[in-house]
């Protein structure tokens, strides 16, 4: 007989009853040092908190807005959210005031834990309560329906959220898609990325109900990522291609001691197909998984490395849901031609998102999903992508994606990131219009640069200008908000 569905709450609960004193949470400091968190501890301040936010209102109907940076405190806030059934909401610290107010306002009945004028809690106030003062026992078990939501720029730069409808509860044990990337029971697990992304955020708690030990970094850093692997044997990570691509170029990468590594999952924006293959050589083929899908969760891809070398530039064939590429009335395109790309989940009766603030995404009468996704499948049902259909830049007739002019970019190691948009040119069109953030501590001449691109590109994709800047801005869910730089530089240009 299948087990039944566990809530989140009382699977710490569980955890801590079995093995009080073992280590559940290691937060890696920016200075090095490191604080210890035991499943027993975990728990029990996650009660002490539970309370406090019941005395703030916080119930089933609520949404936790959770404001601070990776912390043990973050951990302790959203299991406290999930003990009251209430659903939570991770979001950017770094976020302008106006923008904060902007998303969380969207929420009637909410509470927000900021270090900002108008929260409700600070840290400090979950801080306090890990050791005491306050009531630590056990509260009546409550599964969170909805349990999670995430905060989006949306592709015209307007706030919303996107809400997983579904109930926060799942069975032990039971993997599906995580096994699909390598996540498996009992592994630890390092926490690279911000926890108000959807991607570190959801792993990290899938990690813990598998009873995994997290090594939560505080803010990431290549080296100290490579000294965290190596002293606690990390065996499962999400990284995003920005930060394999600051490890790959560390200068003593090939003398590190990877061997502990199991899978490196790897979503939220394309893979230049090098930084692929250089993580490939430094672990191996089948431990280098890449997912695609979105927040949405209308469906997904996933492809192991030694699958993507049969099929490169491939992003895999779908996980339990069913894929169709359409053109704009619908109708499917033919093998091999690009179009929008839609999924439907295999055996889902309900819908998988729900917006706030925002109409719902583009739905077929079929109940097939797209978020705006363009890509083509080949005659094996691989699918490979193009772009986004707002981002893509028509020049002179020509068609540019500019997911092929990053990759690029992203090949040049004086480069930390990089955006292409489209800007209007009397006579093209568009022209091609590339914005660059170079690694700390570098300057990059930008007839270098051009050259560097003229042995890459063909020339009709070649960026007609460039900009610099020190850091690239990003939206609640910490994608470069490539709209609004594309407005703003739209608007100039006019």
């Amino acid at each position: 007989m299948p087990e039944n569905p566990v809530s989140f709450g009382r699977r710490i609960a569980d955890l801590a009853l079995a093995h009080p004193d073992k280590i559940a949470i290691t937060l890696a400091r920016q200075d090095g040092s490191e604080d210890r968190l035991s499943w027993a501890e975990l728990d029990r301040w996650a009660n002490r908190v539970a309370r406090l936010l019941a005395a703030r209102g916080v119930g089933p109907e609520s949404m936790v807005c959770i404001g601070i940076y990776n912390s043990l405190e973050h951990y302790a806030a959203a299991y406290a959210a999930w003990r009251l059934g209430a659903c939570t909401l991770p979001l950017s610290p770094r976020m302008p005031d106006i923008e904060f107010r902007g998303i969380t306002g969207l929420v009637e009945q909410r509470l927000v834990i900021a270090d900002r004028e108008d929260a409700d809690l600070r840290k400090a106030d979950i801080t306090g309560l890990r050791d005491g003062p306050g009531d630590a026992a056990a509260l009546p078990d409550v599964t969170a329906h909805p349990g999670k939501a995430i905060g989006s720029g949306g592709s015209t730069g307007r706030s919303k959220i996107i809400v997983e409808p579904k109930p926060w509860a799942r069975v032990p044990g039971e993997l599906t898609l995580a096994f699909v990337a390598g996540l498996r029971t009992g592994q630890t697990q390092l926490v690279a990325g911000p926890l108000y992304h959807n991607s570190p955020f959801s792993w990290s708690h899938y990690g813990l109900f598998e009873e995994q030990h997290l090594v939560v970094m505080e803010r990431f850093d290549a080296a100290l990522a490579v000294d965290l692997i190596e002293r606690h044997r990390c065996q499962f990570m999400f990284l995003a291609p920005t930060m394999m691509q600051r490890i790959v170029r560390l200068p003593d990468i090939e003398a590190r001691d990877l061997s502990s590594i199991e899978s490196v999952f790897q979503t939220a924006a394309p893979c230049p197909p090098w930084l692929k293959r250089r993580w490939m050589e430094l672990t191996a083929p089948e431990k280098l998984v890449e997912g695609f899908g979105s927040s949405e969760a209308a469906g997904s891809c996933r492809i192991r490395g030694d699958e993507w070398l049969a099929h490169p530039g491939s992003v895999g064939r779908p996980q339990n849901a069913v894929l169709r590429i359409l053109d704009e009335g619908f109708n499917e395109v033919p093998t091999g031609e690009v179009g929008e790309i839609f999924f439907r989940p295999d055996s889902h009766p309900e819908p998988t998102y729900y917006y706030i603030g925002s109409p719902p995404a583009k739905t077929t009468p079929e109940g097939f999903v797209s978020v705006g996704d363009m890509g083509y499948v080949d005659a094996e049902g691989y699918l490979f992508l193009s772009d986004r259909r707002v981002d893509l830049i028509i020049r002179g007739g020509a068609n540019i994606y500019p997911a092929e002019v990053e990759a690029a970019l992203s090949e040049n190691a004086d480069i930390a990131d990089a955006v292409v948009v489209g800007i209007p040119h009397e006579e093209l069109g568009k022209s091609v219009h590339a914005i660059v953030e170079p690694r700390p501590g570098v300057e990059i001449d930008e007839t270098a640069l051009r050259s560097w691109m003229r042995a890459r590109l063909t020339p009709y994709k070649l960026p007609e200008s460039y900009e610099f800047m020190a850091v690239l801005p990003r939206d609640p869910s910490g994608k470069i908000r490539r709209s609004a730089l594309a407005r703003e530089r739209a608007g100039a240009a006019a």
